[in-house]
């Protein structure tokens, strides 16, 4: 059985395909049996995950890659949808991890255009479950920034979806400056998702042997390290409009982000970009997916960043929960408007999906 790493390193995008070249003329998708509707005190919530994965195989053919096994590709999107049924997801919005960012510019224009008509056409055809971040050569800044705005006003797609680093090099360096500049202007949400070959790869010795560390540990870390950067270099006092949602809770960032402040007043000489406000204040302005796993990790998060910067987050196909809903209804100490929020209120607006 192929694992989630032998995936990722022959597909070069984790989850599933079910975007298909005909899927644009199909019809609405209907699911057989009963779809579950969430209700927080007496009002029905649209819920939002903006944490699901999929894949184009025509463009992985492009840099060689194929989705393997062959059961990950679906060409109707029915049973992803009898899920969302199941687990009471109503919209989902979807992201391809980065597998492109060795690509030369000609390739990676060509491949991101045909990623992203597929991803229109996928929502275009179910435009009641499916929205979609545009993928970004990230690799080529500028080329970049003209992907993610045709993305947006061309496509209809929703934000970005982006590595947590790109061949090594930070997403805080200024030469990736012109692609926040047009987020930022653009007002669309940038959602991040660790690489595979991030601090995993760089961690490769050290994580080897039983517990998955590449992925329990080296995911979250890699996302952790990215806002660390965004933070500590001044990225988010460049672009104080930036909506950043970071994928699994935003790595190990929200767990001890009182140490970033004490860095600062113990070892002043060590944060050497003059920041506008303490690095704990940044995480209020960062959004975070739900995917802690435990109760008391949500509470913490809504504790650290504010409830209304909380958004839901399963990492569809992949079968880490299918209670991301029940998570949030049964965490203590929520609110009604908090779980509401959490459910969807806060992806709507940040997705333009009309609640």
């Amino acid at each position: 059985m192929t694992t989630r790493r032998e995936f990722v390193e022959t597909a070069g995008a984790a989850g599933i395909a079910f975007v298909a070249c005909n899927l644009a003329s199909a019809a609405p998708v209907q699911a057989q049996g009963r779809r579950r509707e969430v209700v927080v005190n007496g009002r029905r919530v649209k819920t939002i995950d903006v944490h699901a994965h999929c894949a184009v195989p025509e463009a992985m053919a492009l840099m060689g890659r194929k989705v393997e096994p062959q059961t990950l590709l679906m060409p109707q999107p029915l049973d992803r949808i009898r899920a969302m049924d199941e687990q009471g997801i109503d919209v989902e919005a979807l992201s391809i991890n980065p597998y492109w960012y060795k690509a030369d510019r000609e390739v990676a224009r060509e491949l991101i255009k045909i990623q992203n008509e597929k991803l229109a056409e996928a929502c275009a055809a179910n435009p009641d479950r499916f929205v979609a971040f545009a993928s970004v050569a990230l690799q080529h800044p500028e080329l970049a920034a003209e992907q993610l705005e045709e993305g947006v006003k061309k496509y209809g797609l929703r934000g970005a979806g982006i590595g947590g680093s790109v061949n090594g090099e930070d997403v805080s360096d200024p030469k990736f400056n012109p692609f926040w500049a047009k987020a930022e202007q653009l007002g669309v949400v940038v959602f991040m998702h660790p690489q595979g070959d991030g601090a995993a790869a760089d961690l490769k010795g050290r994580l080897k042997g039983s517990g998955g560390l590449d992925n329990t540990i080296g995911n979250p870390l890699e996302t952790t390290i990215a806002l660390s950067h965004l933070i500590f270099e001044g990225t988010l006092d460049h672009f104080p409009g930036l909506k950043i949602c970071a994928a699994h809770g935003g790595g190990y960032l929200p767990s001890y982000a009182d140490r970033s402040d004490a860095i600062c007043t113990t070892f002043p000489n060590r944060c050497t970009t003059p920041l506008k406000k303490k690095p704990t204040e940044y995480l209020k302005q960062l959004y975070f997916d739900s995917l802690v796993f435990t109760p008391e990790a949500l509470r913490h998060l809504v504790a650290v960043a504010g409830a209304g910067q909380i958004v839901m987050g399963t990492d569809y196909p992949y079968p880490w929960t299918k209670t991301s809903v029940d998570h949030i209804l049964s965490t203590p100490g929520l609110s009604d408007d908090d779980r509401i929020a959490i459910l969807g209120g806060t992806a709507a607006k940040l997705l333009g999906i009309k609640a």
